[in-house]
């Protein structure tokens, strides 16, 4: 960390590179450290105390220290990036550079290209997250370029439990350490040269953009999309408060590790099911990539089926008035039902259980309670369950099943409740194999005579046992499908049942008892309890200030202390009421907030309809995979609503997006050890978690094969792995750090140039050194050298001649490939040809300016702070942030060929077209496999060739004396 000195510090005390402001080096803060820690005299801070000594000595000697190694880093450093950055980044800010002025010429092509939403935390970037990006910025450069008026912003997703969290814990308003976290993530986003409109700038936590989040919240709520019910949450009663899905681990709280147990509470839910059809059929014509829009195909699971229902019956057989309805994608099967399952939280399961049973199911229920979802549902987990000691009716054969609770019926899909069909189904087989319940095939496989089978089968095929004259059905014989519509007109025609498709999606849990995040606009009156909207004219809603964030302990959101802002009424019947104490949760700002971005200091609507229809929808949105679902879905869900009430042009948001890959840490080597301490070989172990680990530095690894092992023993092999980067491993890489060392362009090609953008890739710090030196050639190749005291002469040793065909062709070479690359977003290759363009242009014996000057244009969404300063160098007054970027000329592509004689001891005897660059090897090659040629050489010695590229071919071979005086 820097040492910074105080600015109440006595300044005649200091010598002028000691006044307050000053950050001392990385080289010199161990001296001022060892003699200056905690010097109140001189206000050295963020240091250990010692005993204070000749100080004006020691500082002098740090001075001395810097200096010394101030020229040091100065000859050291590559090309100047520590003055070009800072010096462009300021211009770029002074002047506007990339900002999108509210009137455009809408006559020109519009390139909305934007990131996804960031959380601002505490912890700041590490290098993953410039990936995405760099990748949209050179995007969106490009497109300037191209004549395009471009959009892009960037903005903060600043509610949540993480500043929430952090103000319980420490007592900060989270509104503090939100702006805080965000003046970080700014600036280090600046450093990178990235080319946002900071004036369209917008955070979530702001009234002035959550009052438009709250109004559309309002018009869900008018069309019956937004509504409260009893939904399970989860609930710790050792926190006393409701934690999210991804705060409780394997049923505890991820925070203290207490108990969690799911407990009904009144909920708001927004109605996405009723939209459950147009995001499904919408997909197709996104440009998304196959596997999201798979992913929320799956997510939204939309299956056909049926509905049936299973009369309960009494302890004598009997059928009672209570009617269990369960859902099936497999009605073909109604025979082979021999039990019912109901979730846990089934709400009949309580007026269902026998006397005898009741405690068992109870226990049951309170451990179901206790786990999420997910591991309710895992694949792999062993099936568990309590029979309810009832029984109901197979309404195709009479037969009574027995009902069951178990914990692998989710009561969120379906009606929470399955009949269970244990010859057809994998879970139901081993569930009635593990509680001996009866199993009967029904499907018999097209390929089978068999009608009994060990395993389960889920295929289709044809119905055996399955007809009863009591129900009047008979489906025996019939294939799947059509035994599937019979049983289902049956059903339809016997009331007990009715065609069915149903979803996996669930409405959508839209509340958080939280403080930070937006509030809900809605009142209650005290007499009925009725709820009404707060008006749009008294949006927004604003969140009252809290000194006391904590949990209530009672299921009361932290909202509920706050009674002056609670306690309210009616604007229009002036009854006494209560405002809505849940908030938002944090999806909620960030559903919309790109439509924001097209007008963002609209005070009287979302958006102005006419900046919608010319920026939306978004052209390329860029962000993990890990919002896939949630976030995208969400999006949409809100966007098609604000589409249905003409809010919005368009039907979806993001026309493409683009996934990147993530950047893993550096690669780590863990070595293995015995209780006794001696090194085990990792190919030796079948169970490598038995045994202790110890972390291997890098220095004493070597390769061997394809296999890592250590340098002092090489039959002791390593495990060799990247991690995603985390605190707690200890593998992020802090992009200051990089940026300090070589700057940001450097970064920026580096994360380009480690691979293709969409996949993930490991972090290598030294890998940065070979596209550092790439920099550093094209600064030397443009500028000149340094001189000895790392200075770089003014200007550039570019010359105003005309350029010969083969330096136009090296260009055009190279803008093609440039162009092609930038727009199939493979910026590796990209990177690639411009190397090869410098490679060529070294050889050069004359630079022509205009050859310069395209690559520079070129280089410049890539590597922006070099590009400006060559191009102000190249005699440019302006930013090239508008110039047209270069195209290539079709004519400098084509490869020229040329015919070439070919002598054989000085005569010509032919002649072959080549290339003409094409070496004398590949000349000589062409000439051998002529037919005219060859038999001139056959069997030959070929004494030497004479070879002038594009000129002649001249092969001298030893002649037998015979035919060399027939030729003289």
């Amino acid at each position: 960390m820097p040492i910074q000195l105080h600015t109440s510090t006595h300044l005649h005390h200091l010598p002028p590179l000691l006044r307050p402001g000053l950050i001392l080096p990385a080289y010199h803060r161990s001296i001022v450290r060892r003699q200056f820690c905690n010097h109140e005299r001189f206000g050295v801070s963020n240091c250990t105390k010692s005993s204070s000594k000749n100080t004006v000595t020691v500082l002098v000697n740090a001075i001395d220290a810097q200096k010394t190694n101030e020229q040091h880093e100065k000859v050291k450093r590559a090309y100047p990036f520590h003055e070009i950055e800072p010096k462009w980044q300021h211009y770029w800010e002074e002047n506007k550079t990339f900002r999108t002025p509210d009137e455009i010429d809408t006559s020109k092509p519009k390139f909305y290209v934007l990131d996804m939403f960031p959380y601002p935390s505490g912890a700041g970037l590490h290098v993953g997250h410039p990936l995405g990006y760099t990748a949209t910025d050179i995007l969106a450069r490009f497109k300037r370029m191209q004549g395009f008026n471009v959009l892009h912003p960037m903005g903060w997703d600043a509610f949540g439990l993480p500043a929430e969290q952090y103000a319980i814990d420490t007592g900060t308003h989270p509104k503090i350490t939100t702006l805080r976290n965000i003046s970080r993530f700014r600036s280090q986003l600046k450093s990178l040269g990235f080319s946002y409109d900071w004036d369209r700038e917008i955070s979530t936590t702001e009234p002035d953009y959550y009052k438009w989040t709250q109004w559309i919240f309002l018009q869900l709520l008018k069309r019956g999309l937004a509504y409260q019910a009893e939904v399970p949450v989860n609930w710790c009663p050792a926190l006393g408060t409701v934690l999210a899905n991804e705060e409780v681990i394997d049923g505890v709280s991820e925070r203290g590790g207490h108990p969690v147990i799911r407990k009904p509470m009144r909920q708001w839910m927004l109605r996405i099911t009723a939209y459950a059809d147009r995001l499904l059929e919408d997909l197709d014509d996104l440009d998304w990539p196959e596997s999201i829009k798979e992913m929320q195909r799956n997510w939204i699971g939309r299956s056909e089926g049926a509905e049936l229902d299973f009369v309960v019956t009494n302890g004598n057989g009997q059928e009672e008035e209570k009617r269990i309805t369960v859902y099936t994608t497999r009605p073909d099967t109604i025979f082979g039902a021999t039990y019912l399952v109901l979730a846990p939280e089934h709400p009949f399961l309580s007026s269902l259980v026998s006397e005898a049973q009741s405690k068992h199911v109870e226990e049951y229920r309170e451990h179901a309670f206790r786990k999420s979802d997910l591991e309710r549902t895992e694949l792999q987990k062993e099936k568990t369950g309590v029979f309810t000691g009832c029984y109901a009716k197979n309404p195709a054969n009479g037969q009574a099943v027995p009902i069951w609770v178990a914990d692998y019926v989710l009561g969120s899909y379906g009606t929470g409740a399955i009949m269970a069909v244990p010859a057809h189904d994998t879970r139901d087989f081993e569930f009635a194999m593990k509680y001996t319940i009866p199993i009967s095939w029904v499907v018999r496989p097209d390929d089978s005579d068999c009608g009994n089978f060990e395993k389960p089968y889920s295929g289709e095929g044809s119905m055996i046992n399955s007809s009863c004259s009591e129900s009047g059905l008979d489906i025996n014989g019939l294939p799947s499908k059509e035994a599937a519509s019979r049983v289902i007109q049956w059903l339809e025609k016997s009331g007990n049942g009715k065609k069915k498709v149903n979803y996996k999606l669930r409405d959508w849990l839209f509340a958080r008892q939280r403080y930070w995040g937006e509030p809900i606009p809605v009142i209650f009156l005290d007499d009925t309890g009725e709820g009404i909207p707060v008006p749009e004219t008294k949006l927004p809603l604003t969140l009252p200030e809290l000194d006391d964030f904590t949990p209530t302990g009672t299921g009361e959101p932290p909202l509920a202390k706050a009674d002056s802002w609670v306690i309210t009424k009616d604007p229009l019947s002036g009854k006494p009421a209560r405002r809505e104490t849940n908030t938002m949760p944090q999806w909620a700002g960030s559903c919309w907030y790109y439509l924001r971005f097209m007008d963002p200091k609209n005070s009287s609507a979302l958006v102005d309809k006419a900046q919608e229809q010319y920026w939306g929808p978004v052209d390329v949105y860029v962000g993990g995979a890990e919002h896939a679902v949630l976030h995208l879905l969400y999006a949409r869900f809100w966007h098609k609503v604000l589409y249905d009430i003409d809010a919005v042009s368009t039907k979806e948001p993001f026309k493409c997006v683009i996934n990147q890959g993530i950047i893993l840490g550096e690669v780590q080597y863990t070595a293995y050890k015995d209780d006794e301490g001696n090194l085990i070989s990792a190919d030796s172990i079948d169970e490598l978690a038995e045994y202790k680990q110890e972390r291997i530095p890098e220095e004493k690894v070597m390769k061997s094969g394809d296999l890592f092992v250590l340098k002092d023993n090489p039959n002791i092999r390593l495990i060799a792995r990247a991690h995603k980067m985390s605190k707690s491993r200890g593998n992020v890489i802090n992009p200051d750090d990089v940026v300090l060392e070589y700057g940001a362009d450097s970064l920026r090609l580096y994360e380009m140039f480690m691979g293709p953008l969409r996949d993930s890739k490991t972090w290598n710090t030294s890998g940065i050194d070979g596209v550092h030196r790439f920099l550093a050639r094209s600064w030397r190749l443009v500028v000149g050298s340094a001189s000895p005291t790392g200075s770089y002469p003014d200007g550039t040793v570019t010359v105003d001649e005309k350029p010969s065909f083969e330096q136009l062709r090296s260009l055009h070479r190279c803008i093609d490939k440039v162009t092609e690359e930038i727009e199939g977003t493979r910026f590796n290759t990209g990177i690639s040809a411009m190397m090869e363009f410098i490679n060529a242009a070294y050889k050069w014996d004359k630079l022509p300016r205009s050859i310069i000057e395209a690559f520079v244009l070129l280089l410049s969404p890539y590597a922006p702070h070099m590009a400006e300063e060559l191009w102000s160098r190249l005699g440019h007054s302006n930013s090239l942030a508008y110039e047209p970027f270069p195209k290539t000329d079709a004519a400098y592509l084509k490869e020229s060929t040329v015919v070439l004689p070919v002598q054989i001891n000085g005569k010509t005897r032919g002649t072959i077209q080549v290339k003409e660059t094409c070496t004398e090897e590949e000349a000589f090659r062409l000439a051998s496999f002529d037919t005219k040629l060859s038999k001139f050489l056959d069997g030959k010695s070929i004494r030497k060739r004479i070879y002038v590229q594009g000129k002649i071919l001249n092969i001298v071979i030893d002649m037998p004396k015979k035919a060399k005086v027939a030729q003289e």
